[in-house]
C-alpha cells in the first residue's frame, strides 16, 4: 500500500510561485493502477519522480513500505562505457538480485545479439530502449512507474515487452503516464486528473477519461481564440 498525506509541490522561478498541485491525499492499495492524466505541464511527471524518490515534493510526505520502480525503460542511469551486460549486473548489485539470473533474463529479453557485450555507447536508441526495458521487467516491484510508452522497437518487440509487462501487473500496481487511452483503460483502474494545480481523483476512469478530454478541449478551443481574438472561432 502506498499513503500520500497533503502532498504539495510548488516550483518558484525569478520570485513567481507557481503550483503544481496541493495538498493530495491518496491511499493506493495493493495491486491497484492509478492513471495520471492531465495536459502537457500539468505535473503528472513531477508526481511520478516524487514517487520515484528522485524529486522532492515541497510538503507532505508518501508512506509505503513497498517497492517502487524507476520509471520504466528509463536509460538514464546506464554509463556509456559499460556493456549492457555490465550495466545489467549493476542493477542486479543495487536492487539485491542474482547476477546471472538478472543477466540471463535481460540478455534474452532484450535480444540484442553480441551488442549485449559491447559498450552501451556504441549503441543506437533503440537498443539503449531494449536494454532498459528488459532491465526494469528483470526487477519485481510492487509498484511500477510508466511515463508514456511501456517499450521501444518494432512491433514484435512491443507485443512482447507488452506483453510481460502486463503479467507484472497481474502481482503489482501501477503509476501510469500515456497519451494512449487505450492503455489507460486496459491498465488502470483508479485514475487521477491534473488540472490547474488541482488533482481530482477518480475511482471511474471512463469519467476521469471524459473530464480530461474535456479540459483538453477546453484548452484548445481558449488557444485558438488567442489566436484569432474576436472572431469567436
Amino acid at each position: 500500500m502506498i499513503e500520500i498525506r497533503n502532498l504539495t509541490k510548488v516550483f518558484t522561478t525569478s520570485g513567481r510561485r507557481h503550483v503544481v498541485f496541493e495538498n493530495l491525499n491518496l491511499t493506493v492499495p495493493a495491486n491497484t493502477s492509478v492513471a495520471l492524466l492531465g495536459r502537457n505541464g500539468a505535473g503528472k511527471s513531477t508526481l511520478l519522480q516524487i514517487l520515484a524518490g528522485t524529486m522532492d515534493a515541497t510538503s507532505g510526505e508518501i508512506i509505503t513500505d513497498s517497492t517502487i520502480s524507476w520509471p520504466v525503460g528509463f536509460a538514464g542511469s546506464f554509463h556509456p562505457e559499460l556493456t549492457g551486460a555490465q550495466n545489467t549486473k549493476f542493477v542486479a548489485r543495487t536492487y539485491g538480485i542474482d547476477t546471472d539470473e538478472m543477466r540471463k533474463f535481460v540478455e534474452d529479453f532484450a535480444d540484442l545479439g553480441q551488442h549485449f557485450y559491447l559498450p552501451l555507447r556504441t549503441y543506437s536508441s533503440g537498443m539503449k530502449g531494449r536494454l532498459a526495458f528488459g532491465t526494469s521487467m528483470a526487477v519485481k516491484f510492487d509498484y511500477y512507474l510508466v511515463d508514456e510508452s511501456t517499450a521501444a522497437g518494432d512491433k514484435s518487440f512491443r507485443d512482447k515487452a507488452e506483453a510481460v509487462f502486463l503479467d507484472r501487473m497481474s502481482t503489482s500496481g501501477s503509476f501510469v503516464v500515456s497519451h494512449s487511452m487505450r492503455q489507460i483503460k486496459a491498465l488502470c483502474n483508479v485514475a487521477l486528473v491534473l488540472e490547474d494545480g488541482e488533482i481530482t481523483v477518480f475511482d471511474d476512469v471512463e469519467e476521469a477519461i471524459a473530464t480530461h478530454e474535456a479540459n483538453m478541449e477546453r484548452a484548445g478551443e481558449e488557444r485558438r481564440k488567442k489566436v484569432l481574438p474576436g472572431t469567436g472561432n
